[in-house]
């Protein structure tokens, strides 16, 4: 049965609806009509939608379009209220205006005859003829309106009749005398089928018998039912449903339509009262076929199975009884006017709700939710007084859908607008936490954002009632916070570069607008401003939110409710984190947020006032004239976004003026709720450590060091104490401890600053900062003594908790000491080495070896974001256009940030040991048991072998991951070659080395660069070069050629090769450097941020996320790049004289280390696919006309191809799949075949380049490219099958099976194009081929045939004998053999008679001619 759409239908639902309908042939809801042009003289058709009358096909293409509106009548409407007529005939009429109207009813009119001819008298012999009742009085008695309905059953079977009529029904049925044409409808039973299931019926339902002749016609017609009963009794279903078919074909489909329209309108009204009967369509299952009959004349039973019954039966109960009038709460009375007849359908709003279905279905659902944003399951069934029930498509179900919230939103009620909208909040909420990820299909949010979420909470918060915009600012919070997200971020603010941060934009945001503008000239070109000025609001939302929030001018409203609504606290609260999250964006939404007129003015004079009163209560009614920590949390945010942003804020906002009023005095002095106070100090203490790491507000330190000092001491007090509000205080002091350390990086530079230095972008460098390293050498010996007492803390299991969240704060600060104290003229090398030794003996060492730190550093693995061998945890729901870190539930699952990371302790302490051990480098070898331990090289081990993925959801915890693993680099570094025991484990720690490069992150390239400059490139961890490695790979090398017998030509092998290359790996290392020098810029950043150059970092906002700082296929660059400034500017025709200067070099250099990785370094090359390898090294042909040739370039080169074409490699190479950077390898191979045909000379190295695409298992497209486009080329491509180091059976193996292809392999060896001495290996591939192809048995099709029989022909009446014999008697593909195959000494039998009987056709039909 066809059912109407639903609003929760998706376009599959649609389109299985659509074709049910089709493929029923039942006649549509509304057709389309073409209305005759009157001017012109066409006649008017039915023209519907099927193609039939009117105009044919062939006219409407020459129609022109017409535009019509759908709902303007031609005339105007009646005035009266009656509904105007419609005659079926007045469509196909056409008048003129000039034509006279006498003629026309001349032509129309006709005789009275055509009419009357077939009247036929009704027999009126046995109709029953009743006479009034006597009554006594002479005038019948007046009926009055309030005596019907006692006198007349309201559910009464007389139908429509006036109120006279019934009256006299009533009185007879006291009088006994009941009619006898009303016997037959009050004796009738409820029909359940009228097609398959007989059942006891006492008449039929849709013969009267009134037509037949004879006393007893009722009589007759019962009996005739009777027996079409019995005989439908007899039959078994298959034959019920035979003959229905049988009958529903010969019957005209309109006549069928009728009997089902008249079964339609008895069924409802003699249904039994009680249950056990189901809808009409259950008990008729061929109506679809029925239907389909009526259209297309073939009538095609149809059966449901039997799963579909059952899952209907549970989708759809049974129909509730109709209501009563007992069933009323308010019973009518017979004085009401109209309500005399009940009318069930208006009442059912009245009836109790439905029980929710009890049994499950597979069908989806959908979703409802609760006011608190929970999930209702479909079987739950709550109280109606709860208020989740409602009068929508579903009411036996309890909740709101997202679309009846969307809908309630717009009520004109403002109470159902904020429960609308708070409801919708707290479904954000639990979608971005993850709740729904493993109940809902989809994304709840992005659903909500396609639906349109940004306008509806855009133009919430512009409604001017209070409670209205107050729920949508907390939706709009919810939509765009996430709570935890934001405590991550704070938690890794004290580790190291832990106050820089990634901005939150949307990755791959300008690829279709970049393509637009392609071909056009600079100058033509729109700036990115304009094209975002462009766009509609809707189109930059969909790509980014908060770009689209912004210009939907959300800044201004924001600061109007702040300024002028001055909400409740938690609606102030929700602005502020809205604001920050903006802030977050990127570096110009924070520039919008300080530049939007009277917005910063508002924060800082009413949530950070120079002054205050206590509030009366703990929980204020307004904070408004109080201190929030939110408020300078986005102070923070915002001088995070950069250096100028944040002088900005101190200077022109006063925020220098305000800073020391919260840090002068103790949290619990500042007349605040202790947990509001606490959070205040600690968020300023931040603002403060980010402005000091650009120089800035360092006077501050000057005037409040007595209370920093004070501060410090208390530590151990503050913290020892069980305190509630401890975590507070844990903040707090790693809040202090960062600000030292950036005071104290700043304070390093001062005298370089004095001396007036060059900064390295080359400009003037700035003015040194008031603080000097005077000023901060006084708190190290402080601080040192408060980490002894830490580390001695950890036997504690009371403070161990404690010890273990601060110790890396302190060593942060103390690696920032120590590394400015090297640079500072007053440097004394003695006294710093005795001191640096005894913090080794005393701090380091123990604080490594301890119990708890060992059992720390074995959770490296589980915890790690690279190895990610954590069980699959559902991540939060994140969308493109609105990115987080997926941080919900990070407290219950292992990750870099959980109490049970080891990354904060592991990352300080490298980061102190690299500057130590760069200072006094004989400490090194104390720490070789931190290397070598079982954890940190299985972790090693686990990460050389992973391919972790680049997201925002884990670029900000792989930037702290890499710190790691470059510190560990660094310290063997400076072991591998002092200590053996580390040196054993020096591949391991290069294969890290190499993979951990294509990984780094924007603000990560110093890392790269010294990665390149120390470890990549030295022998130290390349042990294979100097322990027999380069003599193993030859010994291998031999033996595979004595397995498959290839002799490749005669020049270096692949081990002195390699041994070449160790002796060049410095000129290698240079080669490289130089090519990434582009990258210098960025490098000088990275370097000035990690080395605590504060005076120099311009912001503290990264790079935006667009990838990693050097690409993956970074050991290719030389000869890309070669090949982007000359093979491709200049087509390869370039010597090698007239490339640019070291080309040869370089290339040179680029394969040499190509060669390495592919021998000894194979699993850092996995991240390339193999096409993309061949792809990139086929640069070597395209570069140059004769760069190939070069002796160094063509052994290298051939050493390469020899690896590619490995057995293991081969099965690997898929040139299917497009490279990277490249639409398609076929493009590619397009241009190696012109580059080989222009300057190949028929060389052998570039002609085992060709023929490898040419394996059977590869693309025909390429094969039809050198037998067809470029069939030149076979003359001069003379590899022979023993110096192609790819087995032959790759090349005939499956036979071809591509008529064209065959054809042209056929034709090039007919013509002569192909000869052995040629091109011997694609000689031996076409013959095996076309012998396989006009020999094969397999059954084709007749063109296939036909065209074995003409090759055949055509081959044996050929007068070269050679090919003849090669083409009949080829065996099989042989390498070792002189020809590359092997010949029968004569047919076989099979073959010999294939031949016999297709020649002795050929002879009988005389058909040669066409051959």
């Amino acid at each position: 049965m066809l059912r109407r759409p639903k609003p929760s239908d998706c376009e599959a639902d649609l389109l299985r609806e659509q074709e049910k309908f089709l493929t029923s042939g039942a006649p549509p809801a509304a057709t389309v009509v073409r209305r005759p042009d009157k001017r012109r003289g066409e006649a008017g058709g039915g023209g519907g939608g099927g193609g039939g009358g009117g105009c044919n096909r062939e006219d409407e293409g020459r129609q022109r379009d017409v535009v019509t509106i759908e709902d303007l009548p031609d005339q105007l409407p009646s005035l009266t209220p009656a509904p105007p007529k419609k005659s079926r005939f007045k469509a196909s009429r056409v008048t003129f205006e000039d034509e006279d109207a006498e003629e026309r009813l001349d032509r129309h009119d006709v005789h009275v005859t055509a009419v009357l001819s077939r009247i036929v008298e009704r027999d009126t012999s046995s109709t029953p003829v009743s006479l009034p009742a006597l009554t006594g009085v002479a005038f019948p008695k007046v009926l009055h309106r309030s005596q019907t309905s006692s006198q007349v059953p309201l559910s009464s079977a007389f139908g429509k009749k006036s109120i006279f009529a019934r009256q006299i029904a009533a009185q007879r049925l006291k009088e006994g005398k009941t009619p006898s044409h009303c016997a037959p409808e009050a004796a009738h039973t409820p029909e359940t089928s009228m097609d398959t299931e007989p059942t006891a019926v006492s008449g039929p339902g849709l013969l009267s018998g009134r037509g037949l002749g004879g006393p007893d016609s009722s009589g007759e017609t019962t009996r005739i039912h009777r027996e079409n009963q019995a005989k439908l009794q007899a039959m078994s279903q298959s034959e019920i449903l035979q003959e229905q078919k049988k009958l529903l074909s010969q019957l005209d489909p309109r006549l069928v339509d009728f009997v089902r329209s008249r079964k339609a309108q008895s069924v409802p009204s003699k249904l039994p009262r009680g249950g056990g009967s189901s809808s009409t369509t259950d008990h008729f299952p061929l109506e679809d076929a029925s239907r389909q009959s009526a259209s297309s004349g073939a009538a095609v039973p149809f059966q449901k199975p039997r799963e579909v019954e059952m899952e209907r039966e549970e989708e759809d109960p049974p129909p509730p009884p109709a209501v009563m009038e007992m069933d009323l709460l308010l019973k009518p009375h017979k004085e009401w006017v109209h309500m005399d007849k009940l009318e069930p359908e208006k009442l059912e709003w009245m009836r109790d709700l439905p029980a929710p279905r009890r049994r499950g279905t597979k069908k989806a659902m959908q979703a409802r939710f609760d006011f608190a944003g929970s999930l209702i399951p479909p079987t739950e069934d709550l109280p109606t007084h709860l208020g989740l029930h409602h009068h929508g498509e579903e009411p036996e179900r309890a909740g709101y859908s997202l679309q009846e919230l969307f809908l309630l939103s717009r009520s004109q009620l403002a109470q159902q607008r904020s429960l609308a909208l708070g409801t919708l909040a707290n479904v954000l909420s639990k979608a971005r936490g993850g709740e729904y990820l493993l109940v809902l299909k989809g994304s709840a949010v992005s659903t909500l954002l396609d639906a349109g979420l940004l306008f509806l909470l855009r133009f919430a918060l512009d409604d001017g009632v209070e409670g209205v915009m107050s729920a949508a600012v907390h939706a709009l919070k919810a939509l765009l916070v996430c709570e935890d997200d934001e405590e991550c971020l704070d938690c890794t603010f004290s580790w190291f570069r832990g106050l820089a941060s990634f901005p939150l934009l949307p990755s791959a945001q300008e690829e279709e607008e970049e393509e637009e503008d392609e071909g056009l000239p600079e100058c033509m070109k729109e700036t990115a401003k304009e094209k975002e000025e462009r766009k509609s609001d809707h189109d930059v939302a969909m790509q980014d939110v908060v770009k689209g929030l912004l210009k939907m001018k959300l800044l201004p409203r924001l600061r109007y409710i702040l300024e002028v609504f001055r909400p409740s606290p938690r609606v102030v609260q929700d602005v502020l984190q809205i604001l920050t999250r903006i802030a977050r964006h990127s570096s110009s939404s924070a520039t919008q947020v300080l530049d939007c007129p009277r917005l910063m003015e508002t924060v800082l004079s009413e949530f950070l006032p120079a002054s205050w009163t206590a509030p009366s209560s703990s929980i204020p009614q307004s904070v408004y004239g109080l201190p929030l920590a939110s408020a300078v949390k986005l102070l923070r945010v915002l001088a995070t976004s950069g250096r100028h942003a944040c002088a900005r804020l101190l200077n022109s906002l006063g925020v220098k003026e305000r800073l020391p009023r919260l840090l002068s005095a103790e949290p619990g002095e500042l007349l605040l709720e202790p947990t509001e106070a606490l959070r205040i100090s600690t968020e300023a203490y931040r603002l403060w450590a980010v402005a000091a790491g650009y120089g800035q507000a360092c006077k501050l330190y000057i005037d409040l060091y007595p209370g920093l000092a004070k501060t410090l001491q208390s530590v151990h007090t503050v913290l020892a104490r069980s305190d509630p509000l401890l975590p507070l205080r844990l903040q707090r002091v790693l809040a202090l401890l960062s600000l030292l350390t950036q005071v104290t990086h700043t304070a390093g530079c001062h005298q370089e600053l004095q001396a007036g230095m060059v900064g390295s972008q080359g400009e003037e460098c700035p003015p040194p900062p008031p603080v000097s390293w005077g000023h901060v050498t006084g708190l190290q010996a402080s601080l040192l003594g408060h980490l002894r007492g830490f580390v001695k803390n950890l036997d504690d299991p009371v403070q161990k908790d404690v010890s273990l969240v601060l110790i890396p704060a302190y060593l942060v600060y103390l690696e920032a000491y120590y590394h400015q104290l090297s640079r500072q003229s007053g440097f004394k090398p003695v006294e710093t080495l005795q001191e640096l030794e005894r913090l080794t003996s005393e701090v380091l060492l123990p604080l490594l070896s301890h119990h708890v730190v060992q059992g720390l550093i074995k959770n490296l693995k589980s915890c790690s974001v690279v190895c990610d061998v954590r069980s699959s945890h559902p991540g939060p729901e994140t969308t493109p256009s609105l990115p987080g870190l997926a941080c919900p539930g990070w407290r219950d699952r292992p990750g870099l940030v959980a109490p049970s990371s080891p990354f904060p302790l592991l990352t300080a302490l490298g980061l102190l040991l690299e500057t130590i051990t760069g200072v006094h480098k004989g400490l090194s070898l104390k720490f070789n048991a931190l290397l070598l331990s079982e954890p940190v090289i299985g972790y090693l081990r686990s990460c050389s072998q992973a391919m972790p993925t680049l997201s925002h959801t884990t670029a900000w915890l792989l930037r702290h991951e890499h710190h790691l693993l470059y510190l560990l680099l660094r310290l063997a570094h400076r072991l591998v070659s002092i200590e053996p025991e580390v040196a054993k484990h020096a591949s391991l720690y290069h294969q890290v080395a190499l993979v951990l490069l294509p990984w780094l992150l924007p603000g990560s390239e110093y890392l790269g660069h010294e990665l390149l400059s120390t470890i990549i490139f030295n022998k130290d961890f390349i042990s294979e070069g100097h322990s027999g490695g380069p003599e193993a790979v030859e010994l291998g090398e031999l033996r595979l050629q004595e397995e498959t017998h290839h002799t490749s030509p005669s020049l270096q092998t692949v081990g002195a090769l390699l041994r070449e290359a160790c002796v060049q790996l410095p000129s290698i290392r240079g080669c490289f450097l130089t090519h990434l020098a582009h990258l210098e810029p960025s490098v000088l950043t990275s370097r000035d941020a990690l080395l605590g150059h504060s005076p120099w970092i311009r912001s503290h906002l990264l790079p935006e996320l667009a990838g990693p700082s050097v690409p993956s296929d970074w050991p290719f660059l030389p000869l890309v790049g070669l090949y982007e400034r000359a093979g491709q500017a200049d087509g390869g025709g370039l010597e090698v004289e007239d490339l640019p200067q070291g080309a040869l070099q370089a290339v040179t250099h680029c394969l040499q280390w190509l060669l390495l990785l592919e021998v000894w370094r194979e699993e850092a090359l996995k991240v390339i696919l193999p096409v993309a390898r061949l792809a990139r090294l086929s640069c070597v042909f395209l570069c140059s006309s004769d760069l190939f040739l070069e002796r160094p370039v063509q052994k290298l080169t051939w050493g390469l191809f020899r690896l590619l074409t490995r057995r293991s490699r081969l099965d690997s190479l898929d040139l299917n799949v497009p490279p990277p950077g490249l639409a398609s390898f076929q493009d590619l191979y397009s241009a190696l075949l012109t580059q080989y045909e222009a300057v190949s000379f028929g060389d052998r190295l570039f002609g085992c380049w060709v023929l490898l695409p040419l394996q059977r298992r590869y693309s025909a497209t390429m094969r039809l490219a050198v037998f067809g486009e470029h069939v030149g080329m076979l003359r001069s491509l003379g590899v022979t099958v023993e110096q192609l180091s790819i087995p032959i059976e790759r090349f005939t193996s499956p036979p071809e099976d591509s008529l064209p292809l065959l054809y042209l392999y056929f034709r090039s060896l007919v013509t002569g194009t192909l000869k052995p001495r040629w091109c011997p290996v694609l000689y031996a591939v076409t013959l095996s081929h076309v012998n396989a192809f006009i020999f094969s048995q397999d059954a084709a099709a007749q063109e296939v045939e036909a065209a074995r029989h003409s090759m055949l022909r055509k081959i044996y009446y050929l007068t070269d004998e050679v090919l003849r014999n090669h083409l009949l008697l080829f065996r099989l593909p042989q390498q070792r053999s002189e020809l590359g195959f092997d010949l029968y000494e004569q047919l076989p039998p099979i073959r010999a008679k294939r031949l016999e009987r297709i020649l002795r056709r050929q002879d009988g039909s005389g058909d040669d001619k066409g051959d």
